[in-house]
């Protein structure tokens, strides 16, 4: 999704226009009293638009209310696809998803704060986004398989490097969501996410010590 919607075409802007008030309206909703209690006749009613074009939005409540983190890992997808892997690969991994974060669209980090406050709190959103971080990982191994075949890293080599950025992904997030809420813009979730990345070399190397 561009950061500029103006670069987009008026019929593309038209339905991200949708898109965005259905998030925004969703999480509102959502937020205001609880994600099970809300209805997708409440929310469409709320946009003023048809069950149709919600369903050519979103699959389901449970999509539109994690949004936020499903736009953000479709982002890393697109680029770690096309990113050059020469080099270090948990570098071209590492600087995919601050590629993806600068491609979020303004305000994206207000929405992302709500749905992650959500999830927390609603136990089928949490088994949801579970779903769709292992969606997400088993395509990034994919693609990064299909990409350096015949080359190492294995298919295990992979996972587990991906899995290391992820945890490292989930400590700045932690870091960041825990802030005062003044320090909760994107600039500080970006150096929340250097700081735990620049940690992974020093876990690495405790590994090879207890070896």
């Amino acid at each position: 999704m561009p950061k500029n919607p103006e670069e987009l075409p008026l019929r593309e802007r038209k339905k991200l226009r949708t898109r965005q008030a259905l998030v925004d309206t969703a999480l509102e909703l959502f937020t205001a009293r609880d994600f099970t209690s809300v209805t997708l006749d409440e929310i469409v009613d709320a946009v003023e638009i048809s069950k149709r074009t919600f369903f050519r939005t979103f699959t389901s409540k449970e999509d539109v209310a994690l949004a936020p983190e499903k736009e953000l890992w479709a982002a890393y997808l697109t680029d770690i696809g096309t990113r050059p892997l020469t080099g270090h690969l948990l570098g071209a991994c590492e600087d995919a998803l601050f590629t993806a974060l600068e491609q979020m669209t303004d305000g994206w980090e207000r929405r992302f704060l709500a749905s992650r406050s959500l999830a927390d709190r609603t136990p089928a959103l949490t088994a949801h986004s579970l779903r769709h971080c292992s969606e997400v990982s088993a395509n990034v191994v994919r693609i990064l398989a299909d990409r350096l075949a015949g080359q190492s890293p294995g298919h295990t080599e992979l996972r587990l490097l991906l899995d290391l950025m992820l945890a490292a992904w989930h400590c700045a997030l932690e870091a960041w969501t825990s802030s005062d809420a003044a320090q909760q813009d994107r600039a500080a979730l970006v150096r929340h996410m250097h700081e735990a990345f620049a940690a992974i070399p020093t876990v690495a190397a405790l590994v090879a010590q207890d070896r």
